[in-house]
């Protein structure tokens, strides 16, 4: 009974907080499953704040599924640039040309046909389907489970498949069947605005005269995690080419894992930081570089750009030589070409020292 009484003082209490409290945001204006589904895309893994001008800036480009799904997937990863996470983007970019070239541009209009669209998951079609077509399907994401975890007390690991089952259960018996858009909303915007990873602000919180966790002073032990996986140390040796003719060597990475279909510079992957007498000693180097080169450290702090299950430790080196035979890529042109953050924010200061 008192758990009935806790549901049901619970979705009453976050629909009647979210309506009051409704964040004037773009996506908040329209119910065009395109423009939901962009949205929830890019704010995977991605505060509001910075993923709004990128929403902004997708829209008015690719104003509806066929003009994202007949750019290019370079242009594609050049606009995402910043956002990281690049998957999202290739599988956004895929599933706009499977809409438009194999449904006619019709969107799918139930859970059950939207989780088959490539890269997406339980979260997102849940999202779609009860904010576009109404249909009663509860969201579960990281504000979502920091919320349930703490108001009901639950200690299972979010992270194990018995916590991901659980907290998905409670979740749907939870959303109220009549406006599932507002619950789902509702409770993702509680979790950002009140119910935060730190300093929740439990003072102003309309549940707090019900919440589990703040009447046993758990709030910071909740939700649970297991044991992340461990972080993998890399160390990349980025070969900066600068020939007499001011071209350099820049190429897509082809491989699968992080920035696949992204550029780089040609690197030396190595087991730690390494000198420049180490680096012209590497196997990697001198089949690269056939002519004289001069060579100098452009950062002097190595910079660590950090991933979620890796940290890469980076050099750059800038490579001057009279000429070489990849090296077929303009420096005018230089930022052109979709790159990671970390290479992005080298080219930033190296082009405004170099000018």
């Amino acid at each position: 009974m008192q758990i009935d009484f806790l549901k049901m003082k619970f979705s009453n209490t976050l629909i009647y907080w979210y309506l009051q409290n409704d964040r004037d945001l773009p996506w908040r204006k329209t119910k065009n499953p395109y423009f939901i589904w962009l949205s929830e895309i890019m704010l995977q893994q991605t505060r509001v704040a910075q993923g709004l001008a990128y929403y902004l800036k997708f829209t008015e480009t690719f104003s509806t599924v066929f003009d994202l799904a007949k750019a290019d997937e370079s242009t594609v990863l050049k606009m995402w640039q910043g956002l990281g996470y690049y998957s999202r983007a290739r599988n956004l970019h895929f599933s706009a040309k499977h809409i438009a070239n194999e449904l006619n541009g019709e969107f799918p209009k139930t859970y059950s046909e939207i989780i088959k669209l490539k890269g997406i998951g339980d979260y997102t079609a849940s999202a779609i389907a009860s904010i576009c077509f109404n249909e009663p399907t509860a969201v579960v994401d990281g504000n979502v489970y920091r919320v349930l975890s703490r108001y009901f007390g639950i200690h299972t690991p979010i992270n194990s498949s018995a916590g991901i089952k659980e907290f998905k259960t409670l979740a749907q018996s939870l959303i109220d069947p009549s406006q599932p858009g507002n619950f789902n909303q509702a409770i993702m915007d509680f979790g950002a605005l009140l119910c935060k990873p730190q300093n929740p602000l439990c003072d102003t919180c309309p549940l707090s005269d019900s919440c589990v966790a703040l009447e046993k002073k758990i709030i910071k032990e909740l939700p649970v995690k297991e044991k992340k996986i461990k972080v993998r140390k890399r160390f990349f040796n980025y070969l900066v080419i600068k020939t007499e003719n001011n071209t350099t060597f820049i190429e897509e990475r082809t491989s699968k894992g992080i920035w696949q279909g992204l550029y780089q510079f040609p690197f030396i992957e190595t087991n730690s930081n390494i000198d420049q007498k180490e680096l012209i000693n590497t196997e990697e180097f001198k089949k690269l570089f056939i002519n004289e080169t001069t060579i100098s450290l452009f950062n002097k702090k190595v910079i660590v750009h950090k991933l979620s299950h890796q940290h890469i430790n980076t050099q750059f080196w800038v490579v001057k030589t009279e000429k070489h035979q990849f090296a077929t890529t303009s420096w005018k042109k230089i930022k052109e070409f979709p790159v990671p953050v970390l290479i992005a924010n080298f080219l930033e200061e190296y082009l405004q020292k170099s000018n």
